[in-house]
């Protein structure tokens, strides 16, 4: 009789939370062919999937399974999802889980496919009429992260370690410090947006290849920023920029801490009009995310900037009183060290050959004029959010918009 042995654990359960609800559904399917062809060369990566799809039928579906050694597993179909439904992202995060306690997974990584707007939120529902909120959707994953526990009190301990947005815009202070607070380690995004298919899914490879994070955010960007779609002089690559951040609960204290401290010190010097025009004109030189030639001047993300860019802008503003100076200065050496690998783009072609030469690191939302604060609230909303609030955000906005 042979001898039967227990497979080797898998080193990462990739969740792919794939909401085809929308005019994305045919050409972001592409990452599923990806996972497949990834999985059948890599036996250390699990793939588990929802998909909600109306590609083959044309009638919206949900299809549920897993992949792995080339091969889909566990495979079911029901009616269509509410994919913007904070109980749904829940239940498929505990899944994930639960598939990654089966697998013996080291790690889990949750993507999310879909459109994104950045600290407004992502995850767009077409059927539903709905979007969810940043805050909600790093909520879900903290509940799934819980059902999971309840259910399986024997791996209470296992944790979504990365989220992968396969979105525009979610490389942002604001969505980075709601998942910091949900326990994720680690945020994969562009600061701009992105161009479908997007993120690629063989990512999951450079997750399972590096076991320190210094190698595996640098695989992942690499992954990334080097993605072709397309045949031959008509190819595009998915992203003008990529980052791939620290959510440390030890940084992201600093960064909220020292984003304060310069909120703070703008808004006392409400009743100084030199400075704050100095700082609006700082702030102005730094153009923010959205920058294709299409894009309409109501768009919120125009006063989405980076943030490392603008901080050090101010920073090196002679005009500035030393106590502004040296506040910008710390801000940006704080959002800095959450920067694990990045890559951006000088001459980004499917935006007109714009330039990405500052899209370092995340984005923080900073107006310069009343028609930026805001413009598309409350259906989305770049200002309800934790970090807004707790940096005091809305006192600096009111002085220099």
């Amino acid at each position: 009789m042979a001898n039967i042995t227990n497979p080797a654990p898998r080193a990462v359960e990739f969740g792919i939370y794939r909401d085809g609800d929308n005019n994305l559904d045919q050409s972001q399917g592409v990452t599923l062919r990806q996972a497949v062809d990834t999985s059948a060369k890599d036996s250390r990566i699990e793939y588990t999937v929802q998909d909600t799809t109306s590609a083959g039928t044309g009638k919206l579906r949900t299809d549920s399974f897993t992949i792995a050694d080339g091969g889909i597993g566990h495979a079911s179909s029901s009616e269509a999802h509410n994919m913007a439904s904070e109980s749904n992202l829940a239940r498929f995060v505990a899944t994930t889980l639960d598939n990654a306690e089966k697998s013996g997974a080291k790690q889990t990584w949750i993507e999310l496919t879909d459109h994104g707007a950045g600290d407004g939120g992502g995850l767009e529902a077409d059927s539903a009429h709905a979007i969810m909120p940043m805050p909600k959707i790093a909520q879900a994953i903290a509940d799934g992260v819980k059902l999971h526990a309840q259910e399986h009190p024997e791996d209470a301990g296992r944790k979504v370690d990365g989220v992968v947005a396969n979105q525009c815009l979610m490389a942002s202070l604001g969505f980075a410090d709601e998942l910091s607070h949900a326990g994720v380690k680690y945020l994969a995004a562009s600061p701009e947006t992105m161009v479908s298919p997007g993120v690629p899914s063989n990512v999951a490879d450079a997750i399972a290849k590096h076991s320190d994070a210094q190698s595996m955010a640098k695989g992942v960007v690499s992954d990334v920023m080097r993605q072709k779609y397309g045949p031959g002089w008509q190819s595009w690559n998915p992203a003008a920029a990529f980052d791939v951040l620290d959510l440390g609960p030890g940084k992201m204290e600093a960064v909220e801490h020292s984003v304060k401290s310069l909120d703070d010190a703008i808004a006392a010097r409400k009743n100084d009009r030199a400075q704050i025009d100095a700082i609006r004109n700082d702030a102005a030189s730094v153009k923010g995310m959205v920058r294709f030639p299409e894009a309409t001047p109501d768009m919120p993300w125009h006063a989405d900037r980076p943030a490392i860019a603008l901080y050090d802008t101010i920073a090196n503003d002679s005009r500035l009183d030393a106590a502004v100076r040296s506040a910008a200065k710390n801000a940006a050496l704080s959002v800095e060290s959450m920067v694990l690998a990045h890559k951006e783009s000088r001459d980004f072609q499917p935006f007109g050959g714009s330039s990405y030469a500052d899209a370092v690191g995340p984005t923080v939302h900073f107006p310069v004029t009343a028609k930026q604060v805001d413009p598309w609230a409350p259906h989305v909303s770049e200002t309800h959010n934790r970090f807004f609030a707790a940096t005091d955000a809305a006192a600096a906005e009111r002085v220099v918009a």
